[in-house]
């Protein structure tokens, strides 16, 4: 049976603009990977309703899980809880559990709640809250969509409360070996291992070191055997090179 798939929709002018690096990507997919979901697709979209719900439509459809990343903060430019309801369907309102977490927290600080603070207390209909054990404010699971964070440390920690209640597959495990040659020089018989072995996956990353031009090369499959076969026969084709 194949993995479940995912897809991750991140949001934000400021992520198109170049202003902002993302690192949620890399850490949702190294994640992913560990409980055997395989990630599929990511898409950048800015800060504009229609292009954020179109993406969430489409990404819902085709994936088992969909993860996205930012516009869920105080301001007028985050947009995506009202997005998420829009694209499913939903009503949207403060809710109670997620003011009261709100209050809690900005109380036990002596921090007013604002109108502007309670804007992350707006949650879609039917929607299950995300914790977040950073800074309080809730993400949001609706069908298989889940709302987190863009803050990189929140983020982490919203993923962390999802991932235990999905369900998983095969973890993806993988080897590398470097090559010290070009790919160029690799590349036939690379083709041939890949051919041999149509289960796993075969990646070559080019490197140059001390002017001399090498490959990592990356086996991945779900099946340990498989891999340490694979492994094997590279590192027979390649005796000179190193792991």
């Amino acid at each position: 049976m194949p993995n479940p798939t995912a897809a991750m929709l991140v949001i934000g002018d400021e992520i198109l603009s170049g202003r902002t690096r993302d690192s949620n990507m890399h850490h949702l997919a190294g994640e992913l990977v560990k409980v055997g979901i395989d990630l599929k697709e990511v898409r950048v979209v800015p800060d504009e309703a229609p292009a954020i719900v179109s993406a969430l439509r489409a990404l819902s459809e085709a994936h088992d899980n969909v993860f996205t990343s930012g516009g869920i903060g105080p301001t007028h430019d985050d947009i995506t809880a009202d997005c998420v309801a829009e694209a499913f369907g939903r009503n949207i309102d403060v809710r109670p559990d997620a003011r009261k977490l709100l209050e809690d927290a900005y109380g036990a600080r002596g921090v007013e709640v604002t109108e502007a603070r309670l804007r992350m207390a707006r949650i879609p209909d039917d929607a299950v809250l995300i914790e977040n054990p950073v800074s309080t404010a809730p993400g949001f699971t609706l069908e298989n969509v889940h709302v987190m964070a863009g803050v990189p440390a929140v983020f982490e920690a919203m993923v962390a409360s999802v991932l235990p209640g999905l369900t998983g597959g095969t973890p993806l495990l993988s080897q590398t070996w470097r090559v010290m040659r070009p790919e160029g020089d690799i590349a036939g018989p690379l083709r041939a291992l890949s051919e041999a072995y149509t289960d796993l996956s075969f990646g070559s990353y080019p490197f140059q070191m001390n002017g001399v031009f090498g490959s990592n090369v990356v086996v991945r499959g779900t099946d340990g055997a498989r891999v340490d076969a694979a492994m094997t026969e590279l590192q027979e084709v390649f005796p000179d090179a190193g792991a």
